[in-house]
């Protein structure tokens, strides 16, 4: 059995996921928005079948509906496969509906019965650690890591896969060494980019037992409500000629957009975002008038990607839109060719523009017809696959 992390290229860094009696730890720097990513492993495989444990010590178990559906996920769909063990409420002396209930949280001894107990009663299962930084918290640093290994030893013997997140507080320097180095068979880093302010948070494999190499790559994110975690493309830049389409296909691509226009003609920049399937991504259109082009230079600076649209009806366009290409300093990204008004009876082929443009056959050219909103979904994929090559 091999349990993927739904994670968007995860898995694929993973050789497919977590096989089966492993244990992964999602290790999430403090201020990173990280906890969602064990609980999007955890909820997406129970709504695939797997019956699930969550070992819940941040909150009530009444509230784990809610954070469920904050994602959008169908908390009907999994509950009746989910037996949660509450550390919770034992705190609080709230009142509890779980199937486990941990009388004493600051107890490793009465935690451990429990955790024996419901490992023991869920053979296969999906065993998620909500936040194993709130027991060692609560219970002592060195002594939780002795459970903690204790219970990836016990769910390994039961064929149990171990999902967990820690938040990597400031504790003692061989305490995160052991949790990170030793304990689990796969640690995924969940980090932020920046010194005084986050302006980007990141998540790669660190290290997996079952990998052959052990190189990290990293992809950003951004966490979506609802959506859960998404693969994020800060700059995708749109170009090309004037007239050819390039504000029309920013807004038929973008869940949300803006344009600088005036008298119907963009004379600043187009910007849209985009949330398509696991990704998340910034776009950026240039204007296409020639007075324009002393500053696209600037305009492709720290882009990822490229979308160079062109008018199907005018190939006397062609050489302007190769020109811009070159003009941006984009031309060594990734990049694609946006055919552009293909619905009209007047466009001639992808084919044909690839001769006239001398477009090499790697480089994919798209048939759209922004107007209507066809193809342009496909010129995106195709464009963030040729960027994340994972």
């Amino acid at each position: 059995m091999i349990l993927p992390t739904c994670i968007p290229k995860l898995d694929t860094l993973l050789s497919g996921g977590v096989p089966g009696g492993r244990s992964l730890l999602y290790l999430i720097q403090p201020g990173i928005d990280g906890s969602v990513f064990g609980l999007q492993t955890a909820v997406k495989n129970i709504e695939n079948g797997m019956q699930g444990v969550f070992v819940v010590s941040t909150t009530h178990p009444s509230k784990v509906q809610e954070y469920v559906e904050g994602f959008g996920w169908d908390f009907d769909v999994i509950k009746d496969r989910l037996n949660i063990i509450d550390l919770h409420s034992g705190l609080t002396k709230a009142p509890s509906d779980a199937k486990h209930v941990v009388d004493d949280p600051e107890d490793l001894e009465s935690i451990d019965a429990t955790m024996t107990k419901a490992i023991d009663d869920s053979t296969g299962a999906l065993l998620f650690f909500e936040s194993l930084s709130t027991i060692m918290d609560l219970c002592g640093e060195e002594r939780s890591l002795e459970f903690v290994h204790r219970w990836l030893k016990q769910a390994r013997l039961n064929d149990c896969v171990v999902i967990a997140n820690f938040t990597a507080w400031p504790y003692a320097e061989d305490t995160v060494a052991r949790i990170r180095d030793k304990i689990f068979n796969a640690v995924v880093r969940v980090g932020g980019v920046g010194e005084r302010v986050m302006f980007g948070q990141y998540y790669g494999v660190l290290r997996a037992d079952w990998l052959d190499s052990q190189n990290e790559r990293t992809l950003l994110f951004k966490v979506s409500r609802p959506g859960g975690v998404k693969v994020y493309i800060p700059k995708l830049l749109v170009t090309g000629p004037f007239n050819a389409g390039k504000s029309t296909f920013v807004h038929a691509l973008s869940n949300a957009s803006v344009s600088v226009d005036r008298l119907g003609t963009t004379v600043a920049l187009d910007f849209g975002h985009i949330d398509h399937k696991e990704f998340s991504a910034d776009i950026f259109g240039t204007p296409g008038q020639e007075r324009f082009d002393p500053i696209l230079k600037l305009l492709g600076g720290q882009a990822l990607g490229v979308f160079l649209v062109v008018d199907s009806t005018d190939p006397g366009g062609f050489s302007r839109a190769k020109q811009m290409l070159e003009s941006t300093k984009t031309y060594d990204l990734p990049f694609v060719v946006v055919a552009n008004k293909q619905d009209r009876a007047d466009a001639i082929s992808v084919d044909e523009i690839r001769k006239q443009m001398t477009i090499p056959e790697e480089i994919p050219i798209i048939p759209v017809a922004a107007k209507e909103g066809e193809g342009v979904y496909l010129a995106f994929e195709t464009l963030v696959d040729s960027i994340i090559q994972v």
